[in-house]
């Protein structure tokens, strides 16, 4: 433990010292190349999609559907598995990889932008070289697994202000995201000191034994796996298939648990108007079976922001766990319950369960909402009739999440979910998962961006060193 401690603190200087470097060298691999070259009008944008099976592959079929993109590369750690083979059969002819830096090394002239669909741990190398070489970039939510991280693909993303950056948060090209900014700019929102979020669907790791004392045991790793690849910077584990397909988001090793998975569809456009930026303390008020290992069944996270400008204070109260329902206000009405599930066989009425979503609660208003794209509504409805006549109008999306991306690479939009924008927010989500991990309350320097009530949590900022041979990817 000694060992790990000092190693993690060593990383942390050297980290602390090139992140304060002025330059940002290319990651150098054969296919470094200047700048970014403007698309004619009509012309498809090179597309280089790394990770396309699960949210990989959805990504892809969604790239496809914009009519915008020329697919001239997938890349995925497992080419034999089944939710990477549908993608192939759909485009066979696509040239195929299972390590990202071979691909960029042997076909980087020919990419000028690339998705990034893998596990939260593995978006950081990969982004970081895309942004090197002057390739645009889709990256997945959140940005990545540690503050630090993203961080520096903030600071990357700055240094090449030629290429294009998207967050996979995909609602914010949708209607919450418009109607938001307008209801926000003609004064329908205002004056908000608290929102509850909440994500009460079971997850993967519910009915886990939380009195784990140790990481999975050893399995084969499958033929067609490239593990090693998998861990990108983190270091190698013994493989596990509760490490894959998804179980990676269960583990502090790997994922952000529920908060990382759906607080960017969830709070998103609030953070963004309601111009949150970091919060200045973070408190876990719950955390039913914390373990060392894997995420608590059930969260209650209180992240604090304070006045900024003429905006008062506000409070985001985090609710996850089945049973972890948050406070419903009266008027709230029945379109938040789950319609999936129902009626009991004996007539009674189901247990309430809430569908993903949020309550605004406003000086004047209280605002319900829902996920990704979806409207808010104001509540109660009597409320809702008196202001009918006072909601500015609405402008539609022009274009998708995945279209505004491809539109912006050929210079016709600029992306809704930039590093800049998409980088604050997914550092509230790092915060989170800090204080869901130790279990405990968070002060945060939003200026020198350090927590200064926990020493053990402000070197997490940065985390545990890259394992050899992907310390280069943080020489910012």
């Amino acid at each position: 433990m000694k060992s790990s401690q000092k190693s993690r603190r060593s990383f942390l200087k050297n980290a602390a010292v090139l992140s304060a470097a002025s330059a940002f060298p290319s990651i150098l691999t054969k296919a470094a190349v200047p700048g970014t070259k403007a698309l004619a009008a009509g012309e498809k944008v090179n597309l280089a999609c790394i990770g396309i099976g699960n949210q990989g592959g959805s990504d892809v079929k969604s790239f496809a559907k914009t009519g915008l993109a020329n697919f001239v590369a997938f890349c995925d750690v497992d080419m034999g598995a089944p939710h990477t083979q549908e993608i192939l059969k759909m485009f066979p002819d696509v040239p195929r990889f299972q390590d990202f830096r071979t691909m960029f090394d042997k076909m980087g002239n020919q990419i000028e932008a690339v998705s990034v669909g893998v596990p939260d741990h593995s978006h950081f190398a990969i982004t970081m070289t895309a942004i090197s070489l002057g390739k645009h970039v889709y990256v997945e939510k959140p940005m990545s697994r540690t503050f630090n991280e993203v961080e520096l693909m903030m600071k990357a993303a700055a240094r090449h202000p030629n290429v294009v950056t998207q967050m996979g948060n995909q609602g914010h090209s949708e209607a919450n995201y418009f109607q938001f900014k307008a209801w926000t700019e003609a004064g329908i929102i205002k004056d908000v000191t608290a929102i509850t979020a909440h994500m009460n669907s079971a997850r993967r790791w519910h009915g886990w034994d939380t009195n784990i004392k140790q990481l999975p045991p050893k399995e084969a790793i499958p033929s067609t796996l490239d593990w090693d690849t998998w861990h990108g910077v983190t270091q190698l584990h013994d493989y596990n298939h509760d490490y894959i397909n998804g179980q990676w988001r269960c583990w502090y090793d790997f994922g952000m648990g529920a908060l990382g998975d759906w607080g960017a569809h969830l709070i998103d456009t609030a953070h963004q108007f309601l111009d949150l930026g970091l919060p200045s303390e973070v408190s876990m008020l719950k955390a039913e079976g914390h373990n060392p290992f894997f995420y608590p069944q059930s969260s209650t996270i209180l992240f604090r922001f304070p006045a900024r400008g003429k905006m008062p204070a506000c409070d985001i109260t985090w609710y996850d766990g089945v049973n972890n329902l948050p406070p419903i206000p009266a008027g709230y009405g029945v379109m938040g319950l789950d319609p999936n599930i129902p009626a009991a066989s004996n007539g009674a009425s189901a247990a309430a369960k809430l569908n993903p979503g949020k309550i605004i609660y406003s000086k004047d208003l209280t605002f319900k909402g829902g996920s990704h794209g979806a409207t808010l509504s104001i509540i109660p409805e009597e409320k809702a009739k008196e202001m009918a006549s006072r909601l500015p109008d609405v402008p539609p999306s022009p274009s998708n999440h995945y279209a505004n991306f491809l539109k912006a690479c050929k210079g016709e939009e600029k992306t809704r979910s930039p590093f800049a924008i998409a980088g604050p927010l997914s550092q509230v989500f790092c915060l989170g998962v800090l204080a869901q991990k130790l279990n405990t309350t968070l002060k945060f320097d939003r200026k020198t961006k350090q927590i200064t009530n926990n020493k053990l949590a402000n070197e997490l900022l940065v985390g545990a060193p890259p394992r050899k041979g992907w310390e280069q990817y943080y020489k910012v």
